[in-house]
């Protein structure tokens, strides 16, 4: 399976990071350790939200679509509104 996440800071709440990985688990703890260059300075994390494809081509199209088209993440967003709010 391949993983299309978002997480967020729990610093500041804000919506930080969309990527796609075969791991989320340890791709996670990663952005938590601080061992990922570009959130390294927002941590600690929350996982807000994943969606699981059993393509990987599949999991990079979605993740490139809601980093490209602020329309479609915006949708996502009302989607699961509560996810943002905690």
């Amino acid at each position: 399976m391949f993983f299309v996440y978002l997480i967020q800071s729990k610093i500041d709440k804000n919506f930080i990071y969309t990527g796609y990985t075969p791991d989320l688990r340890k791709r996670f703890k990663k952005h938590n350790l601080g061992l990922v260059k570009s959130t390294r300075l927002k941590k600690p994390f929350r996982l807000a939200y994943y969606e699981a494809y059993s393509s990987k081509q599949d999991a990079i199209q979605r993740e490139q679509n809601l980093k490209l088209r602020a329309k479609a993440f915006k949708q996502l967003r009302n989607r699961i509104k509560s996810c943002f709010e905690v």
